[in-house]
């Protein structure tokens, strides 16, 4: 694919692969790029085995120019059946390795810039993790939040098998990679718009339509709600969720992408797996028409 300048490629987004469903895992297999010049950005929730996270970015980073990866929760678990029994930090520095074996850009790495259709553009993976501090109506602490969820029987695996050692808990991990990230993206050098790669969203909103409200507590920060102004956001890229769609946020395009499970997505009337094409910007295309 080339845009009307000339410029090859195409900057795509996923989420969600969770590819411990076979029928994920064929999805995965099918996966191509249009040209040998587009990238894929994967936000998140390839798996819950790093051997299978292996696999899945191995053969994406072996189909496109450029794979840019952003842990989800489910690669930070320490599940009974993975082999890697590694926690917390000591997981993610892992997943990371593996990446990097593989060709593949983590948050760790220099931020990519996107320079096909639709660029030049900053491309920023993060990883930032979540800290309650989306409560349920009505509850003022987490503790609050979770005896509210925990009574609504709405918990996140999260609680049982994402370990944050060494620090002493998930949000003061969140803590110190928001802080990290923040200071990060303020030394980018003015001028190139962004792309913000997350598992999660940046802002509540995305969250507004969930069926289980509370489940809100593991799906961000509110320390990250001005991000998206602060930093010049083109757009936000982010999955968890599973509900693949896009909103606009104080004139900023927020991108859910993600697959989900194989019983969300028999449900939707768009083939599955698709890839959602970032840039160049389909909306900026249509109101240039």
């Amino acid at each position: 694919m080339t845009s009307a300048a000339g410029a090859p490629g195409t900057l795509w987004a996923i989420s969600d692969l969770h590819i411990g469903y076979p029928e994920n895992r064929a999805l995965v297999e099918k996966t191509y790029p249009d040209s040998p010049e587009d990238w894929l950005l994967v936000a998140g929730d390839v798996a819950e085995t790093v051997e299978d996270v292996r696999w899945a970015l191995g053969i994406l980073a072996e189909r496109f120019r450029r794979v840019v990866w952003a842990p989800g929760n489910h690669e930070l678990w320490t599940h009974p059946k993975d082999t890697v029994t590694l926690r917390g930090v000591a997981r993610y520095e892992h997943l990371v390795e593996v990446c990097r074996e593989l060709g593949v850009t983590t948050p760790e790495d220099p931020y990519p810039v996107w320079e096909g259709a639709g660029g030049p553009a900053v491309v920023a993976p993060l990883f930032l993790l979540y800290d309650y501090s989306f409560l349920p109506a009505g509850c003022a602490t987490k503790d609050e939040g979770l005896k509210y969820a925990h009574g609504t029987g709405v918990v996140c695996s999260d609680e049982y098998l994402l370990h944050p050692d060494p620090y002493p808990s998930r949000e003061a991990w969140c803590r110190a990679r928001v802080a990290e990230t923040e200071r990060r993206l303020a030394e980018l050098p003015a001028g190139l718009p962004r792309i913000l790669v997350n598992h999660y969203p940046l802002d509540r909103h995305p969250t507004d339509v969930l069926w289980y409200p509370e489940f809100a507590m593991w799906c961000g920060t509110r320390l990250t709600a001005d991000w998206h102004r602060r930093f010049r956001v083109d757009t936000m890229v982010y999955g968890h969720l599973h509900i693949p769609r896009t909103t606009w946020h104080e004139g900023v395009r927020f991108e859910e992408v993600s697959v989900g499970y194989p019983r969300e997505w028999r449900k939707r009337p768009d083939p599955p797996g698709r890839l959602r094409r970032i840039l160049p910007s389909p909306a900026r295309e249509e109101a240039a028409r």
